[in-house]
């Protein structure tokens, strides 16, 4: 625990070292291929760049849930911006390192590590939160609905650099509604944790159950790795990789969102269920110092 707490303190330096990289890298980058580009237009498209930077830089400044996503919506960006500016005539040198580290800082921005500290800093008291793994269904439409909203952002440069201004402002104000209309659906995968509390478990997860799952430690008979075939409750979304179980003394009543037919959830009686952490050794590990019943599900 000790090495994964030192990755956590450590990781969003790791991350705001390479958004400094990426402002050094893609501003000789830009600069190249907007070397034939008039100076108004040119101007306007390197402000742009700077601002989102600065977004960035705001973003990762404090750690917390809320700019976790906003984190993970605005560095990937640097990747598409990268290759337009190497396309548009970047020297190849200038072009690969900017790409290079627009690519290791997204991927740093999307590590589990830097997850687990973002969302930590921001819990209360005593919870050790740990993060959940989206489910593939909702990702895959999260993720289209990122890719429709870099294409807008682009589109915004892009228009800015040839001195298209309506064009320009039009997709700049696509960008900025699409952010604000979709940034709450965004956000819901990063509020998706298993809390390990002194009194017990909370899964708080609003995309699989419509309410909060609070399990009291007297009501926890074991958590381990979940078994082939079981047939506790799936509350994965589903979503690949090691699921946890948690096995409970006695049955008891959870609040499930996603069923047709029941917009307000439908209740179900379990005495499992399955959950996807993000890290699942990490998380048994810490519920093992917490001295919850954690071992091999029978």
């Amino acid at each position: 625990m000790f090495d994964a707490d030192r990755l956590r303190r450590i990781v969003p330096w790791v991350l705001r070292i390479g958004w400094v990289a990426v402002l050094l890298l893609g501003g000789t980058a830009i600069d190249g291929a907007l070397a034939d580009t008039a100076g108004g237009p040119a101007d306007a498209t390197r402000w742009l760049c700077l601002a989102g930077w600065i977004v960035g830089v705001a973003a990762m400044a404090v750690p917390a849930a809320t700019t976790l996503t906003a984190t993970r919506l605005v560095v990937p960006l640097a990747v598409p911006v990268a290759v337009l500016a190497w396309s548009a005539g970047a020297d190849a040198v200038d072009g690969a390192a900017f790409l290079g580290a627009a690519i290791i800082t997204s991927v740093v921005a999307g590590s589990s590590a830097l997850g687990r500290g973002f969302v930590q800093a921001s819990a209360y008291g005593d919870e050790d939160r740990h993060l959940l793994r989206p489910p593939v269904a909702y990702l895959a439409v999260a993720t289209l609905a990122w890719v429709i909203w870099a294409v807008a952002t682009l589109l915004t440069g892009v228009m800015a650099a040839n001195g298209e201004t309506v064009w320009a402002l039009v997709f700049g104000g696509v960008t900025l509604a699409g952010g604000v209309l979709l940034f709450p659906r965004w956000h819901r995968l990063t509020r998706r944790w298993i809390v390990l509390v002194p009194v017990g478990v909370v899964i708080h997860d609003h995309v699989v159950l419509a309410e909060t799952l609070m399990l009291r430690r007297q009501e926890i008979a074991r958590m381990g790795l979940a078994p082939a075939g079981t047939d506790a409750a799936d509350f994965t979304g589903p979503t690949s990789g090691h699921a946890v179980e948690i096995r409970t003394t006695e049955s008891i009543t959870a609040l499930v969102s996603l069923v047709p037919g029941a917009p307000s959830g439908s209740a179900i009686h379990l005495t499992g269920c399955l959950i996807a952490p993000t890290r699942p050794g990490q998380v048994l590990a810490a519920a093992t110092e917490r001295r919850f019943p954690v071992g091999a599900i029978g």
